[in-house]
């Protein structure tokens, strides 16, 4: 008898109709990453300075991304602007680039919330960096 129920227990969570029910649960959203191109490229400050980079943007929703490129020439004007502000001493080590991505990311989720009424980012990435 108790082999039964075990065998009755096993052939119920096989079963199709438990399959499907686990399949209705929320599962965590997708990320996405959103890769600004060209390379964003300005002068900063100090003496003939200036700074090359490839940002990415994360999202975890596939609708940001659209926004993302419709809006793509007010993010790129924003964050040349806070590039063009940025003292190159700075950059050049691991703090001054963190406080940079932090800054950036601020910056953009501002002019996705401007725009959209969403920050639609959820994080900013620097996929390379260099400061000559």
């Amino acid at each position: 008898m108790r082999t039964e129920t075990i065998l009755l227990l096993a052939c119920f969570l096989l079963s199709p109709a438990a399959l499907v029910a686990a399949d209705d649960e929320p599962t965590p959203s997708q990320t996405l990453y959103y890769k600004l191109s060209p390379s964003l490229v300005s002068n900063v400050q100090g003496r003939d300075k200036y700074i090359r980079c490839d940002i990415q943007l994360m999202t975890r929703n596939q609708e940001a991304i659209e926004d993302l490129k419709l809006h793509d020439p007010a993010i790129r004007h924003e964050l040349l602007l806070l590039l063009s502000d940025q003292q190159s001493e700075e950059l050049k080590g691991q703090q001054g680039k963190e406080k940079l991505r932090k800054i950036a990311l601020a910056a953009v989720q501002g002019v996705m919330q401007g725009l959209t009424g969403e920050k639609e980012v959820d994080d900013l990435f620097f996929t390379s960096f260099f400061v000559q």
